[in-house]
This record gives C-alpha cells, structure tokens and sequence, in this order.
C-alpha cells in the first residue's frame, strides 16, 4: 500500500514511512479528530475515518483480534451512547470496553485509511484512463465530421458547377424564344416558356447558392469592409423583393432610425444578408401579413432586423434553421420550398464580420432576425 503522504510503498505492519518519516497513526488520529469535530476538510488528506470505521470491525475479526460477539457488543454500546447524544466512534468503543488497546486500534485505523487511499487512487488512475479514451474517441469522431463535411461541401461544390453549364444553355435558348428569334410563339407556347424562365431563374440562384456556401465552408468567407450606406441598401433589397411581396399578398416596408447612415461591412454581401431575411420572411408569412426591414442606432452599433407575422419557429428548433441542406419540414410534401442553405450561409457571412444573428420568434405570431454592425459614423 502507498503512503498517503508521498505516495511510497509501506511494508504491511508499518507504524511511519520508511520513505518520508510520517507517522501513519498520527495521521489516521487527526483524520479521526476532523471526524468527530465535524471539520473533514480539515483531515490531513481527503479519506476520512466516516468512510474507514465501519470496516474497522470486520478488519479486526478477519486479523484474529475480536470476536463477532465482541463486535456485535461493541456496536449496541455504540448505538446506546449515540441515543443519548454522544458521539462515539467504533474504535473508541472498543477501546472504552477494553477489547482492544489503543495501539492494535491504531494499526488498524491506519491500514484502514491506507487501503482507502489506494483504492481511491485506483479509481482516480481508473477515471482518467475512461476521461482519455472517451476524449480520443471524441476526438476521432470529430475528426471524421470535419472529414465528411469537407466530403459534403466538395460534393456540392462539383455537382454546382457541373450544373451550371447546361444551365446557361437553357437559359440562353429560352431567351432566344422568349424573343421570337426562333420563330413565332403562339399566347400559350409563351405562357409555357415564361413558366421555364422563371424556372430556371429559381434554379441559377439555388445553383448560386450551393457555389456560394461550398465556397465558404471550404476557404471561409472573403469580405472587402467599407462604409456602407444603409438607407441605399434597404431600399434596393426592397425594391427586388417587391414583386415577390405582391405576389404573395404580403405588405412589405422598411423603416430607418433618422441617426442612421452608413456601417461598416462588405456591401455586397450585406446586401445578400439582407436580401435572404427579407425573403425568407415572405416566404414563411401569409397573406395578408407583414415583413418589416429596419435599422436602429444602438450606440456606436447599427441593428438590422427583419420582423414577420409568419407563422413562427418553436423555441427548441430555432437553431435548425441554420443547419445547412435543412427544413424545419423535411417531408416530401413540405409546402416550402428551398435547399435549406440561405440561412446556414447569413450565419457564415455574418460571423466573418464578427457579429451573431439573433432569433426572437413565436410560433403563429411571427419572427424577428437581428444582428449589430459596427457605425461607420458618428452619432448624432
């Protein structure tokens, strides 16, 4: 067994360490001591005799020192004097009742505490060995995430642009159509037309998207900071997104704090963020309800916002929606369309600016995006 002090081998009937000099009962008397004054913080070492005494008697019995019959006596004396509000320990029974002298009581305390302290050390050297494989493990299993997401975002990557090819041939043929320069097309061979233009339109900016959001997962997002004119922004992510408003019957508006002018970001990809709230906004509210962009002075911060009347995101998903190729809905017949990737990459971009997107949302009531730039003037 080792000494609880410097941790060396002891011989079994040792009385001190041979190695640091300690007196082992002197230490096992002042952990009994703690003990009985209700202070175990203040035992020379962790164990404490609370934990060692009960397995006092048996030590005794199986070394040939008491009788089970003497024990059992020892224990009712024990449990006699507690009733009357006096503490005793076993080993002091015993001692009292004279069945035992104070140095084979000592010895045994000692080897007691002893055999704790290196059961516990077992378990500690047990515990840290579990804490470092089950680290390891995490630490491969993190490692095969990072390792398929990059699989993932290669994937997408190729599969993006290997699309956009005949892509741009079926937009240029639709074009030439929509254009009668391959002929003359009948009211309803334009309608058909009109409906694969706007079509492929949706599926060049889904294309775009997945470029855009490989692109960033792989290299990170490159931003190009400036002072960027706010009310100028707002109003032109409006005014693109007025046609999709109408068309679902949502009203959309902008309101801009009177200190508000300009911030400090990349304009263009700004414009995106903003752009994708807005839409997202019109995409998950009803007709006849609201999607508002507004800008507010916060110090020498911005706070853009985008707030809806949609139909909301419960409190437990609200993180989803930044999980990229994610719906809320993922059911082949989900209303909302989309490849789930717009949000995922406003979170990238705007955390390359350093800033968090917030998300403040009842279901049936709507939901509020926001996030703070800095000011790229002063206040007024």
């Amino acid at each position: 067994m080792p000494c609880p002090q410097c941790e060396t081998p002891l011989p079994r009937d040792a009385r001190t360490c041979p190695h640091c000099g300690v007196d082992l009962a002197l230490i096992a008397l002042l952990a009994e001591r703690a003990y009985l004054d209700g202070l175990p913080q203040a035992a020379p070492f962790a164990t404490t005799p609370e934990a060692v005494v009960p397995r006092i008697g048996e030590y005794l019995i199986e070394q040939g020192l008491l009788t089970s019959n003497q024990l059992e006596a020892a224990l009712a004396r024990q449990r006699e004097m507690s009733d009357r509000g006096q503490r005793r320990l076993l080993g002091q029974t015993l001692v009292e009742m004279k069945m035992v002298d104070h140095e084979t009581l000592d010895r045994a305390v000692t080897r007691q505490i002893i055999e704790l302290h290196a059961a516990l050390q077992e378990v500690n050297r047990t515990l840290e060995r579990r804490v470092s494989e089950r680290t390891a493990e995490l630490r491969r299993a993190l490692e095969r995430l990072a390792e398929l997401n990059q699989i993932k975002a290669n994937l997408i990557s190729n599969v993006s642009h290997e699309l956009r090819t005949p892509l741009a041939h079926i937009m240029g043929y639709v074009e030439l159509l929509e254009e009668a320069q391959l002929g003359p097309l009948t009211d309803e061979q334009q309608k058909a037309v009109a409906v694969i233009h706007r079509g492929t339109d949706r599926l060049g900016r889904l294309i775009e998207d997945l470029i855009e959001f490989s692109t960033a997962s792989r290299s990170g997002v490159v931003l190009k900071l400036q002072p960027v004119d706010v009310p100028a922004v707002m109003k032109s992510v409006i005014e693109r997104s007025q046609a999709k408003a109408d068309k679902a019957g949502v009203q959309l508006s902008m309101q801009v704090g009177s200190d508000v002018r300009a911030l400090q970001a990349d304009a263009e990809k700004l414009s995106w963020v903003l752009f994708q709230l807005v839409d997202n906004g019109i995409k998950f509210t009803p007709n006849k309800g609201e999607v508002v962009l507004a800008a507010t002075r916060d110090g020498s911060l911005l706070r853009l916002s985008v707030a809806d009347t949609g139909i909301g995101i419960p409190p437990e998903r609200q993180e989803e929606i930044f999980e990229p190729l994610h719906q809320l809905d993922g059911s082949p017949t989900r209303r909302y369309g989309g490849t789930g990737l717009g949000l995922a990459l406003v979170r990238l971009i705007l955390t390359s600016h350093g800033t968090q997107i917030l998300v403040q949302s009842e279901p049936g009531k709507g939901t509020t995006l926001s996030f703070v730039l800095p000011a790229a003037d002063k206040a007024a």
